[in-house]
């Protein structure tokens, strides 16, 4: 088995560790407050809880998307428009970092022959090997993490929009300026709302809130008219507005159900459908995304000649089918244990990210295209003289079948002469030789008497002498 480049390694370890960080961003807590025997919920203990607001490192990072995303709800009034905004105004922001990824990605693709050559060059001498590899990437001005690398950056910023989405109350509603003490008299505002719907109606909308759970202030904002009133009392740093969180019928608040068909009388046909829609499509985008992505990369992979290889295209590193199937199966999981504004906001970026890598592939592949049609136009030329040079061998054998050239030496033209001459003699003599003895014969057989006999057998013969004998 080949030996894998150390540098796809670490990328790869480095994806799989933001993915981890994601995760324990969007998975359920498994710390929820606990369910009493009459089935409403524990309300949350306070008394322990701090009162001043503390913002970390990835607080300063969420902030001002905060202000952006609650800027796109208050110009649109949707929550799924905003979304999708959203996910645009983010794309064009990070830009910069995608372009850098792509280009380098396509320059690792563009030097897929060459390495594939010294990979056949040094065979299993793989020190040898690598060093001459990592020298033709110094030579090329790329790196075998340079293209995941510039990935990482906008794969750390979805670690904290993600919590802007998770936690709307928090950063759309007050931008982080709140303390830990009113996020949970907050959610005991729910929490009561939730248990008094509960001992009244327990098949209520608001009877099913997950008052509790990881995702309780995303699951809230629908009911955020239903406690305004109690809200109020409570000394809070801004205020609470509801939220319109239904996109095309679908309630992006509330977290999909794999088993949909069971729950249509609760949530709806559409509403149930279209929530278990929303991970299946994230994860198909973006892997599709993904194929179009290598798909473009090995469009650059060219011969010597500036031609498409695509056997050599199969061997790119590009080509990572595990990193292919994790992403999107991933996005699929995410979408199932978080509210569907987060597939909603997944799928955005896969579809944004297919449209942005085929605009790069072809804005880039401008530049090799040209180097290609150099490669091209040089092969070309070549072929045409190489053509040219065998017709014109191809003439001089017609006009020289004897292979004398016309540089020969004067010696050597004199010789074929000579030689030329003493064929023609030769031939002469040979004819008249024959000619000279087809007429001794002839005079041969005109000088006796008997004429021309085929069967006899000498001068002596005498056809009659045995016939004289008998008689």
């Amino acid at each position: 088995m080949k030996k894998r480049n150390l540098a796809r390694q670490l990328c790869l370890a480095l994806c799989l560790v933001l993915i981890l960080l994601l995760c324990a961003g969007c998975m359920p807590s498994s710390g929820s407050q606990g369910v009493n025997e009459d089935g409403t919920l524990t309300l949350v203990d306070t008394s322990s809880l701090s009162e001043d607001v503390k913002l970390g490192f990835f607080d300063y990072i969420k902030l001002p998307f905060s202000y952006l995303l609650s800027f796109l709800y208050d110009l649109t009034g949707n929550y799924g428009l905003a979304l999708i905004l959203f996910a645009i105004v983010v794309k064009i922001i990070l830009f910069p970092t995608s372009a850098k990824s792509k280009k380098s990605m396509m320059k690792m693709s563009r030097l897929t022959p060459k390495v594939k050559a010294l990979e056949e060059k040094f065979g299993d001498d793989k020190q040898a090997y690598q060093a001459a590899v990592n020298q033709l990437y110094r030579e090329e001005g790329a790196g075998g993490c340079s293209g995941c690398l510039w990935s990482i950056l906008p794969l750390l910023l979805l670690i904290p929009l993600y919590y802007i989405i998770r936690e709307p109350i928090t950063w759309l509603m007050f931008h982080g300026n709140v303390d830990a003490k009113t996020v949970a008299e907050i959610q005991n505002v729910f929490i009561n709302a939730r248990n008094n719907a509960f001992l009244a109606d327990p098949n209520c909308a608001l009877a099913k809130l997950n008052a509790t759970g990881y995702y309780w202030q995303m699951e809230a904002l629908p009911f955020l008219d239903s406690v305004k009133a109690e809200l109020a009392a409570l000394d809070l740093p801004g205020t609470v507005q509801a939220m319109n969180t239904r996109f095309l019928g679908v309630e992006l608040a509330t977290i999909p159900n794999f088993a949909f068909w069971k729950y249509f009388d609760v949530n709806g046909v559409w509403n149930s459908i279209g929530q278990f829609l929303l991970p299946v499509l994230s994860g198909g985008i973006n892997m599709l995304s993904m194929w179009i992505g290598q798909k473009m990369n090995n469009t650059v992979i060219v011969d010597e000649n500036g031609e498409q290889d695509p056997e050599m295209a199969k061997t790119s590193p590009q080509n990572n089918k595990g990193m292919m199937m994790i992403m999107p199966l991933f996005s699929v999981y995410i979408g199932f244990v978080a509210p569907a504004g987060l597939s909603l906001y997944w799928f955005l970026q896969g579809l944004l990210g297919m449209l942005q890598d085929v605009f790069l592939t072809k804005r880039y592949k401008k530049f090799y295209d040209a180097e290609d049609a150099v490669k091209q136009a040089r092969a070309a030329e070549e072929a045409a003289k190489e053509a040219e040079r065998e017709r014109l061998r191809a003439q001089r054998r017609a006009e020289n079948p004897d292979g004398m050239i016309g540089s020969a030496s004067k010696k050597k033209l004199q010789q074929r002469e000579k030689n030329e001459q003493a064929a023609k003699e030769a031939a002469y003599l040979a004819q008249k030789n024959a000619q000279n003895a087809e007429e001794a014969e002839l005079e041969d057989r005109a000088s006796r008497p008997e004429g021309d006999r085929p069967y006899r057998r000498g001068r002596n013969y005498d056809p009659n002498r045995y016939k004289n004998n008998k008689e």
